[in-house]
């Protein structure tokens, strides 16, 4: 142990007497900064120099038999033979007492830690506020919790050539389709990564296209959320070090719900879900549309409408194309630096930048108020998606589009999205297709992508996840 740890300040290692004499003397070592010394001292030093406890033994076949009856008094116990065994239990936050050809581990996990808080990116209206921390037992605890069922499993792997992460699958034994949790089991396990330090190490590996730039796993820091997707059939997948949850398969009605949808009432809900459906068509066509229309199709405005736009553009010496991409990138640089700045200094930063560049540009006659109009416009509506990996890869596609809508006008912009539906029908995972239940769903199915039906009314689960348990309840 001590030629494994060598060159760690914070592997400790010290003797100990059985009971206080001199027959067994083990050696106890830990990782100093992730175990309680309170445990350590408490129970497992204690207990071994009692001598009511192991007074008078002198065999360490019997120091290990007492040990592991409960003599020591830690919840949990482990006999340990081998070196690789050992040395992960000692990183992994237990103790170890050391004997002639074993050791025997106990489960004193400490050290700092991040409490239980609320949510940051995710903001709850009326649902739960506590959210996933860095440590996988809290977090699986958050789970538990909430789904008091025994046929929920907890399938723990470890990752990582040097990081030794551990993983943990959840599914709903009877539930969630058995070939996709062996699927995603097979995917975890063949990870090969010298650390599971991010969480795009993680998803590229239980994701089928990782090339793709539309999120195929719905993350997220809400236990609530994570929840609902358990009970809905799909499984979950929750990492050592990153406090975040990832639902699969992700499909992309999935990334248009929140879990204040469930809380709320089912009108309201509705209503919300078709904005958001609306806000992202508004987002992606918005800037290409107006470029093609201003640039080739000028037929298809109003006249009071055009006869206003090129009134507004008489002094600007830019073409419409470059205001526009233009503006959207100076969009997209101010929410960058919001987010890379503290808070108190990004926001009010972002809002007031916005604003100046904004005005500014216009009465310097550099672009025109339509062109902040409709870049603002695609801006704000872009928020309203719920999931910031599926509103990143839709500012991609607003820019591929306005491109196309440069180049070939309306021709372009209608190509770019039959490309666009057809790359997102080729993606599927865990053997649900990506655009499920938009495509193959029948009538019921896809209303419940766009619409929030009244709870009482729902009694079949949603079929494209494979469940096997189909019936919701009555």
């Amino acid at each position: 142990m001590r030629a494994v740890f060598e060159g760690c300040a914070d592997f400790v290692m010290r003797g100990a007497r059985l009971g206080g004499e001199n027959f067994i003397t083990p050696s106890v070592c830990f990782i100093d900064g992730i175990v309680s010394s309170e445990a350590v001292s408490r129970d497992v030093l204690r207990p071994l120099t009692s001598a009511e406890r192991f007074g008078g033994v002198r065999d360490e076949d019997e120091a290990v038999s007492l040990m592991s009856a409960g003599m020591v008094t830690d919840c949990t116990v482990n006999v340990r033979e081998s070196m690789d065994a050992l040395v992960d239990d000692v990183l992994s936050g237990f103790c170890a007492v050391v004997l002639e050809g074993r050791a025997v581990t106990f489960e004193t996990k400490g050290g700092e830690k991040r409490a239980v808080g609320e949510a940051r990116s995710e903001k709850a209206v009326k649902g739960s506020r506590d959210a996933l921390t860095e440590v996988l037992r809290t977090n699986t605890g958050l789970i538990r919790r909430r789904i008091h069922d025994p046929d929920l499993k907890i399938c723990e792997l470890t990752v990582g050539r040097r990081s030794r992460t551990r993983l943990a699958v959840l599914y709903i034994k009877g539930l969630t389709d058995s070939d996709m949790v062996r699927k995603l089991l097979s995917c975890v396990a063949s990870m090969d990564v010298d650390a599971v330090a991010s969480p795009s190490a993680l998803e590229e590996y239980i994701v089928e296209k990782p090339a793709s730039p539309f999120p195929q796993v719905q993350s997220t820091e809400r236990p609530d959320k994570l929840c609902i997707g358990l009970l809905e059939g799909r499984a979950a997948v929750l990492a050592d070090g990153i406090p975040l949850g990832f639902l699969l398969p992700g499909t992309l009605a999935e990334f248009f719900k929140v879990p204040d949808d469930v809380a709320g009432h089912f009108i309201v809900a509705s209503a919300l879900t078709l904005l958001r459906w609306v806000s992202l068509a508004v987002s992606l066509l918005l800037p290409a549309v107006y470029v093609a229309v201003t640039m080739y199709h000028q037929e298809m405005l109003p006249t009071k409408l055009m006869l206003s736009i090129i009134e507004s553009r008489r002094e600007v010496p830019f073409p419409t194309a470059v205001e526009v991409l233009g503006m959207m990138l100076a969009l997209e640089l101010l929410q960058e630096a919001s987010l890379r700045l503290p808070q108190n200094i990004g926001d009010p930063m972002g809002i007031i930048g916005a604003l100046i560049v904004g005005q500014a540009a216009v009465e310097a006659k550099i672009v025109s108020p339509a062109v902040v109009i409709v870049a603002a416009a695609a801006g704000i509506t872009g928020y309203t998606v719920p999931d910031q990996d599926l509103s990143a890869a839709m500012r991609l596609s607003r820019f591929a589009l306005a491109g196309l809508g440069l180049a070939l006008g309306l021709f372009g912009v209608v190509t770019g999205l039959i490309l666009l539906v057809w790359h997102l029908s080729t993606l599927e995972n865990l053997g649900v297709a990506y655009l499920w239940p938009l495509a193959g769903g029948n009538a019921r199915e896809v209303s419940q992508a766009v619409l929030r039906r009244p709870i009482r009314s729902e009694k079949m689960r949603k079929r494209g996840f494979n469940v096997e348990d189909a019936r919701e309840r009555g």
